[in-house]
This record gives structure tokens, C-alpha cells and sequence, in this order.
């Protein structure tokens, strides 16, 4: 039995948002943002708070995008990029403005969770990356070396530890950061976006950019409702999205479809064994496993489809037996609810922080990451920007905004490379038997 499909889980257990409506008249303002989601209304609520006139626009509703469709991991880590590597492809500058975002991302959401009044709906209670095989436990190790060299509360799990930690026993190790956890990503979004109009932010939603004019130093965007808006600056925060005027953002990033499901509340003693400590765990494979409760202990996971279409049912019954297998539950459990999300993907799995000419800025490409990361991002680039906007201060390296070459092609890769971890996924069980 399959419950809710299309719709989040977080649905059912987030507060309702602010009331919002259409912009349906002409404004004039300083700053335009398109996007309410994590990053948008996090520079909305710096910017408004440093005196500037701010209107956020949004085609959806709050949330309605990645930032209320992905499974609430609040990871401090980029998928790939370590601190090692931070410093070889980054200026020294760079690599540390960086890293000082990504390491702060954590506590970040869990002050602004706490401020909130979230309650159970956000717990930092630390994230596991366990390792599937001995040479990314090798890898992890190196990694906790790193963060634990720049202070941060990372360490190392040996083989019996994640197996108390988890309740299965075929993982090499772990890194756990205990600064991470897991929230309500939908009841975050409404949070940030109450704290924002009570900045003296404008949001408006079901309002869609269609595109940008500029005149001299002025921007004048056109909406779906018939208006337009005037504006010094555009912050373009819309995710993958290629439709409106953030289409060339949308365009330089792949689109990658996570498909993500929620069970039925699981038995307490289930709950004590697969994680004692509520503890959110990621690992490293390809085909990568992935498993947090929510507040009510409904198991939350994800994946991946080879073919990302009309595939809700499929996944659903395939995320869930994989749950039945690998946390050895004893039977396919019952699904409440199943929905599908879009994470922004780019070549060198680091966030792109881009300029489309003068005052006019777009952020995108957290690879699956962004629940912390985007929340510290959007503040910086609200400061930033009130504070003038300087490109040589920007707090990520400032380029070009560019098309992604043969995109059409490229879309197939998350599949090809899923498929290379399936079947690498299926081989060591195959040997293991």
C-alpha cells in the first residue's frame, strides 16, 4: 500500500506557512529575489535587516520547490569536496571563505530551528557517513583527519560502532559530525519565511518571473500576473529550474530527480536498533543508501531512477524494500507517502555563485547538499549585496553565468552513473554470497 503520492510527508506535520498572495500591481524596490526557498529568503531576511527594500517572488508557494521536497539532511559536508581539495581548486581566500560557510552550516539552521520554536521537528543530533567498503573507509579516515585538524567535532567510528549505531554490521567505519542532524524541511522554509516579513520583507507567491529588462541601472522584471517590478539588484535563487527569467541559472547546472518516501511510524524497539541515537545516516556508495526518522519515527529515504519519469510508485516499492533489506526490518513496511524532488547538480560538485551583468546575481548547485549550506549562503550574499556588492568580496568565487555544453546529453549521466552503481552494488553482493 502506497499513502500520499506526490505530496511531502512534511505536508502533514509542518505548521501552515504566512499568508502570502499574488503580486498583482507594479513595484518599485531595491533588491528582487526569485526563489522562497532556503537561500532566497535567507538573503531576503539579511538584506531586510540591513535597511534595504526587498520583494521575493516565488511560481509556487513557500517551500514548494527543493526546499520543501528533499529528505531534511542538514550535512556540513559537500558531497565530494573535502578540505584538500577546497585548496587545490580554489584560491587560498576562496578555499577558506568556503569552508568557513560550509562548516557553520549546521549550527546555522539548528539556532534559526531553535528560534523558531521547531521543537522536534529539527534534531541535531549528528550525521553518519558510513563506508561500504574498505578503500572509502580509507578515504573517510583522510577526511576526518582534515576536519578534525580545522577543530571541528568529526571523528571516526570503527566496524562495532556503526553497527551499534545502525543495526547492521556490513559497514567498514564511519565519519559522524556531530554539528549535523536532520530537520522538517518545509516547516524551515515557513519559518524562514515568517522571519522574514517580519524583517520588512515583500513575499509573493504563485507569481512567476517570466524575464528580465535592464536599462541603464535598473532591472525591470515582467510577472505571470500582468505586473512588473523595478529594481537596482536581482538575486536569481530558483534552483534547476530553466522556465522564466532564471532559465540561464537553470541551464548551467544538471537537474538531478531524488525520489523520497516516508513509512509508516515504526515500532519502538525497530527505532532502537537501527538508530539509538536518532542519528541520520548517508553512506558512500554510488547507488548511495540513505535513512532518518521524522518526528513521529517514520522512516525517511530515498533514490535514485534510471529512468526519472512518472516514477513514483516504482521507487517507492523499491526504496522500501531496500530499506526491509538493509536494516533487516523483517518485512516490506507500509508507505505513507512518496514524492519526488530536484536537486541541482554541477561538474565540480561545488556551489556557483554567478553574475548575468551588473547587479544581476544567481546561486545554484549545492549537489544535494543544501539544506545547511544554501541557509549560510543566502545570508552571506544578503550581507554582501547590502553592503554594496563588491565582486572582489563576493563569498564564493564570482563567474560568468554559462550554459552547461550539450546539456540536453548530459542529463543522462546521473543515470549512467547510478546504473555503474547498481551493478557494482549487486556484483559485492553477489561475491559476498
Amino acid at each position: 500500500m502506497i499513502g500520499a503520492i506526490g505530496t511531502p510527508v512534511w505536508e502533514a506535520t509542518a505548521q501552515p506557512g504566512p499568508t502570502t498572495a499574488p503580486l498583482k500591481s507594479g513595484a518599485t524596490t531595491d533588491v528582487v529575489i526569485v526563489g522562497a526557498g532556503f537561500l532566497g529568503l535567507s538573503a531576503a531576511a539579511a538584506l531586510a535587516s540591513a535597511g534595504v527594500d526587498v520583494i521575493v517572488l516565488d511560481a509556487g508557494d513557500i517551500g514548494a520547490g527543493a526546499s520543501g521536497r528533499n529528505a531534511g539532511f542538514v550535512v556540513p559536508h559537500f558531497s565530494r569536496a573535502d578540505p584538500a581539495e577546497l585548496a587545490q581548486r580554489l584560491s587560498q581566500r576562496a578555499a577558506e571563505q568556503t569552508l568557513g560557510l560550509l562548516e557553520s552550516g549546521a549550527d546555522r539552521v539548528f539556532a534559526l530551528a531553535t528560534e523558531a520554536g521547531l521543537g522536534r521537528q529539527a534534531e541535531q543530533v549528528g550525521w553518519l557517513q558510513p563506508a561500504h567498503e574498505p578503500a572509502s573507509a580509507d578515504l573517510l579516515q583522510k577526511r576526518v583527519a582534515m576536519w578534525q585538524a580545522r577543530g571541528r567535532p568529526v571523528r571516526w567510528l570503527d566496524r562495532a560502532e556503526v553497527a551499534e549505531r545502525t543495526g547492521t554490521s556490513g559497514y567498514f567505519g564511519a565519519l559522524e559530525d556531530a554539528s549535523g542532524g536532520m530537520i522538517n524541511p518545509l516547516a524551515f522554509a515557513r519559518a524562514l519565511a515568517r522571519r522574514a516579513i517580519a524583517a520588512g520583507v515583500q513575499l509573493h507567491t504563485r507569481t512567476t518571473a517570466m524575464d528580465i529588462a535592464t536599462d541603464g541601472n535598473a532591472h525591470t522584471l515582467r510577472l505571470s500576473t500582468g505586473a512588473t517590478v523595478r529594481a537596482t539588484r536581482v538575486l536569481l535563487a530558483s534552483n534547476a529550474g530553466t522556465t522564466g527569467a532564471a532559465r540561464k541559472l537553470g541551464q548551467s547546472v544538471l537537474p538531478l530527480s531524488v525520489y523520497q518516501i516516508a513509512t509508516e511510524p515504526l515500532p519502538a524497539e525497530t527505532v532502537a536498533r537501527i538508530a539509538p541515537r536518532r542519528q541520520p545516516v548517508s553512506d558512500t556508495r554510488t547507488n548511495i543508501f540513505t535513512y532518518r526518522l521524522d518526528a513521529d519515527n517514520r522512516l525517511i529515504s530515498g533514490g535514485m531512477a534510471l529512468i526519472p519519469y512518472a516514477a513514483e510508485r516504482r521507487m517507492a516499492r523499491r526504496i522500501a524494500e531496500r530499506l526491509a533489506q538493509q536494516l533487516d526490518l523483517g518485512s516490506v513496511p507500509q508507505i505513507d507517502a512518496v514524492w519526488r524532488g530536484t536537486a541541482a547538480m554541477t561538474r565540480d560538485g561545488l556551489p556557483l555563485l554567478t553574475t548575468a551583468g551588473a547587479g544581476i546575481f544567481g546561486a545554484v548547485g549545492c549537489n544535494g547538499r543544501g539544506v545547511a549550506f544554501t541557509t549560510v549562503l543566502g545570508e552571506a550574499l544578503g550581507n554582501w549585496m547590502a553592503a554594496g556588492a563588491d565582486p572582489n568580496e563576493a563569498p564564493l568565487p564570482l563567474l560568468p553565468s554559462r550554459a552547461l555544453p550539450l546539456r540536453g546529453l548530459a542529463r543522462w549521466a546521473p543515470s549512467l552513473v547510478l546504473l555503474r552503481g547498481i551493478l557494482a552494488e549487486r556484483g559485492a553482493t553477489a561475491r559476498a554470497e
